[in-house]
């Protein structure tokens, strides 16, 4: 099996983080801090449920913020080569041999991981196996209903 991989990203994953820790850092915050300035207006904050909406919104917001710059600290950005095989930002056909089913993911990391959207992670079972595979590759291996079998059809690497 591959090595873990679960820290990396794609460049445009870290783009997208980027933007929204810039977007909730310039505008989200604002946003809390002027429906907290106008639940405070409105008299005791006891009894205020507005004043708990905004509060609540604003400690969301700060635990996203924290989440993102962490991630943002940690993380290895993978900017996609032109080798042929499998890895953080390829495109790759793979077929299921046992079910017959043709899929096409790109191998992204697990903060981009989307798989209903053809984003399968790195980390993931399948995406950790075929990890470092080329066209015509096979590879087996236990899952808890058996065995998985899946064979490489095609690998893009794009720069």
């Amino acid at each position: 099996m591959a090595p873990q991989t679960s820290n990396e990203i794609t460049r445009a994953g870290y783009e997208q983080l980027n933007e929204e820790y810039n977007y909730l850092v310039t505008v989200v915050r604002q946003e809390n801090a002027e429906r907290l300035k106008e639940a405070i207006s409105l008299g005791d904050i006891s009894e205020n449920s507005e004043y708990d909406a905004a509060k609540d919104a604003q400690a969301e917001t700060e635990v996203r913020i924290a989440e993102i710059e962490e991630m943002l600290r940690t993380v290895t950005v993978i900017d996609e080569s032109d080798g042929d095989t499998v890895q953080t930002g390829s495109t790759v056909t793979i077929e299921d041999l046992v079910l017959g089913i043709k899929s096409t993911y790109q191998i992204v990391g697990t903060t981009e991981a989307d798989p209903l959207n053809g984003k399968l992670s790195n980390a993931s079972i399948v995406g950790s196996h075929i990890k470092g595979l080329r066209a015509g590759d096979t590879v087996e291996f236990h899952v808890p209903d058996g065995i998985a079998k899946y064979k490489v059809l095609e690998v893009k690497n794009d720069r």
